[in-house]
């Protein structure tokens, strides 16, 4: 009984830590792209900064434009675990682009910056593009028929 009283509160205290040691004081965020993408195009200014001052501030593009090579556009888009109700659903908490052009000398003339309710403003269009190219010519769709029935026996 003495051995009991005398190491029950180092029992305690070393059970207390071990449950404290889970306890996490910062919620958990999965991060991609560029973080702090507002704070860096802030750094960036109009008619004075170029390419390499860019790539040095923020890195190498994630994306270039296809019809214009001269616009550049980064991301930056943390995702964090949700309450319990959610079901641990990830919610996004930051989506952020940054758009930027230069002139032909490599001269950033033109910078756009959009945040998440900007994202939400921005009318997509809902028609659907057809792929011809995938599409099964006769053969390819009679040889597939034919193959189901063999093999679904």
């Amino acid at each position: 009984m003495f051995f009991i009283k005398k190491y029950h509160t180092l029992f305690c205290s070393i059970l207390v830590l071990i449950i404290l040691n889970a306890c996490q004081l910062q919620e958990p965020n999965k991060n991609h792209g560029i973080l702090f993408l507002k704070n860096r195009s802030d750094q960036l200014q109009l008619n004075s900064s170029n390419k390499n001052d860019v790539v040095n501030l923020i890195g190498q593009p994630h994306t270039k434009s296809i019809s214009d090579v001269e616009t550049w556009m980064y991301f930056e888009r943390v995702l964090k675990k949700g309450k319990y109700h959610q079901l641990g659903k990830n919610i996004v908490k930051v989506n952020n682009v940054l758009m930027i052009s230069f002139d032909k000398y490599g001269i950033l003339k033109d910078k756009s910056f959009f945040d998440k309710n900007d994202l939400e403003k921005i009318a997509f269009s809902k028609e659907i593009t057809e792929n011809n190219l995938s599409t099964r010519s006769f053969a390819e769709r009679f040889l597939q028929s034919i193959k189901k029935k063999m093999y679904d026996k």
